[in-house]
């Protein structure tokens, strides 16, 4: 007999994705050129050529095993070191290279690291908005997740509610900044009074509560935006990082857990996870991306053309009356409709070719997410398209 928990998530798939699968059915139909597609966060600028360049010179001058053969269940040592001393450059910290653990992209280290931290029964609180796939990652650990209502005025964290949820049950707090819908950057204030809060209930509970921060947009910040390196203020922190974002790799899927030096059991957290994949069926990525990506770090494709797209979105929104807090980073942002029903307001928007995302599986029912991750020229285009869809759809 088949499992009857994942015949019954066939009947609840990605919204996101659905909408993605009939941009795609509508570009055939219409050509692509003419489907304002803001529905799949795809990174849309080039690789950087260094990377392209440094993968042919593996290909052609290093032992095929090496770049071919199985990495260690950690990752390649020597890929971990560099990964170590990079983030110690660049945030101060004192990682090596028993703190990093490799992973098939950001989704394979929150995976990972929930399991870590957790047991069954336990609970994970995150913060809305949040990525659906949050549900996924936490509950099919056997953990429980639990959602903090938004604080929809600037998409801080709201302590209010936050505080109601903490219990001893408690082991984890699951962050996302830069946030994927809202674009939203948590400041350092917010990640202090967070840490202030934990390090509270880790005395009056007496146990850990670890946070796990999932960074796969750490990159993608704007100018004069504040973004804190989340375990430079808490310990207990594991960061959840994906090059997907900052090197236009997504399907290369190469991350990384990083245990924070200071965290408990530090040391054990990657070897944990590596016991961890025997369970899930997770290897390593391949042993190519490793090295490659090792040889380059750092770099970054051209990310200026976000900051571009969400400067004349976030304008054209003002100007059509959206009430829409400004993104400080990411390639999202997060407008509220002008109807209560988000779903019903882009099922309308479909009529003008425009692929919007309702955010009720984000936790935020009565918003929408805008992936503008495609070329400027298109995007100019699809403000046309909006100031169309807002003037016939609802008189403004």
């Amino acid at each position: 007999m088949v499992s009857q928990e994942y015949k019954d998530m066939l009947g609840a798939k990605s919204v996101i994705r659905e909408l993605s699968e009939w941009g795609g059915r509508r570009a055939r139909e219409i050509g692509a050129q003419n489907v304002f597609d803001f529905s799949l966060g795809n990174p849309s600028v080039p690789v950087p050529q260094q990377l392209t360049d440094k993968m042919i010179e593996l290909l052609q001058t290093r032992d095929t095993m090496e770049l071919h053969g199985y990495s260690q269940s950690q990752g390649i040592v020597a890929v971990r070191e560099k990964f170590a001393g990079y983030l110690n450059k660049t945030f101060g910290m004192d990682y090596t290279a028993e703190h990093i653990f490799m992973t098939t992209g950001a989704a394979g280290a929150v995976a990972h690291a929930a399991r870590a931290v957790t047991q069954p029964g336990d609970e994970v609180i995150t913060f809305a908005p949040y990525f659906p796939e949050y549900n996924h990652y936490i509950n099919q650990t056997g953990a429980v997740l639990k959602v903090v209502p938004a604080d929809t005025k600037q998409f801080q964290i709201n302590f209010d509610e936050f505080e109601r949820l903490l219990n001893p049950k408690t082991m984890a707090v699951l962050i996302n900044t830069p946030n994927n819908p809202s674009g939203t950057v948590y400041s350092t204030e917010t990640i202090r009074r967070l840490a202030a809060v934990l390090e509270e209930k880790q005395r009056e509970y007496g146990h850990d509560i670890f946070i796990i921060s999932d960074e796969p947009y750490r990159d993608i910040i704007f100018e004069g935006v504040d973004s804190p390196y989340v375990s430079k203020f808490y310990d207990n922190t594991l960061s959840c990082y994906s090059f997907a974002k900052s090197l236009s790799i997504p399907g290369e899927r190469l991350g990384y857990v990083a245990a924070n030096p200071k965290c408990t059991d530090s040391g054990l957290i990657s070897a944990m996870c590596a016991q961890i994949s025997r369970g899930i069926g997770h290897n390593c990525p391949p042993s190519l991306i490793q090295i490659a990506v090792a040889e380059v770090l750092g770099l970054t494709s051209d990310l200026s053309v976000y900051e571009t797209n969400m400067n004349i979105i976030y304008d054209t929104l003002v100007d059509l009356g959206f009430e829409v807090v400004k993104p400080g980073g990411t390639f999202y942002i997060f407008p509220k409709a002008l109807e209560e029903d988000a779903e019903s307001f882009c099922k309308k928007a479909m009529k003008y070719d425009l692929v919007l995302v309702p955010a009720d599986t984000f936790g935020c029912p009565g918003y929408f997410r805008m992936a503008y991750c495609i070329e400027t020229e298109k995007v100019e285009r699809a403000m046309e398209a909006l100031r169309r869809f807002v003037r016939m759809e609802y008189g403004k």
